[in-house]
């Protein structure tokens, strides 16, 4: 058992209910096939990552999917808010016995492994250390103790939710690492060739 563990926030890959926000504009088939190639990226960089990895799944814990369980632990998220679904999974991580506890989600296009392993290695000397996105809240969250405040009164999805978070950690030494964008409505993947090119025939 390693001493890290890298959390994946998952979405249940369905129509209709996968990157709704994109789907506005390009319809809810290409939406779903881009969200199915974030993850399958996502899985690829997490591979490369030296650590411990569990799934959580949104809806229902999938066995025959692209996340092997050889590789993957597999949970299904519980709680009244995502907040409380992500405390879950970091106090599950903890209770287990791992020393840093780190989480990812599955829409960002330019998350490498490299950007994973140095999060946890600044975990040696930081609390706390946080993937800012560009949409106000973060794609990479990881901690050496369970900070609990951090999950609770947040308006999940809006552009306050690393500010407030900031605020739950001013007695903390937080790490910042460099600003990304998840992928949320057409204008995140205008700048993506590999994307454009792949499902929206744009050369």
């Amino acid at each position: 058992m390693s001493k890290n563990l890298l959390l994946i926030f998952t979405r249940n890959p369905e129509l209709g209910k996968a990157k709704t926000r994109l789907a506005k504009t390009v319809g809810d088939e290409t939406a779903l096939e881009i969200y199915k190639f974030l993850l399958q990226k996502t899985r690829d960089i997490s591979l490369k990552v030296n650590a411990d990895k569990a799934v959580y799944y949104s809806v229902k814990v999938r066995e025959n999917d692209i996340w092997d369980a050889k590789y993957y632990q597999k949970y299904q998220q519980f709680g009244e808010d995502l907040g409380i679904r992500i405390l879950n999974a970091f106090k599950n991580g903890f209770d287990s016995g791992y020393q840093k506890v780190m989480i990812i989600g599955s829409d960002l296009y330019d998350l490498s492994s490299e950007n994973i392993q140095k999060a946890f290695a600044e975990l040696e000397n930081n609390d706390v250390v946080i993937g800012p996105a560009e949409d106000g809240g973060y794609y990479l969250l990881g901690m050496n103790a369970l900070q609990e405040k951090v999950f609770k009164n947040k308006k999940w999805g809006t552009e306050t939710v690393r500010k407030d978070t900031l605020l739950d950690l001013q007695d903390k030494k937080v790490k910042l690492l460099a600003y990304k964008n998840d992928i949320d409505v057409y204008e995140d993947i205008i700048d993506i060739p590999e994307i454009m090119s792949k499902f929206i025939n744009v050369k």
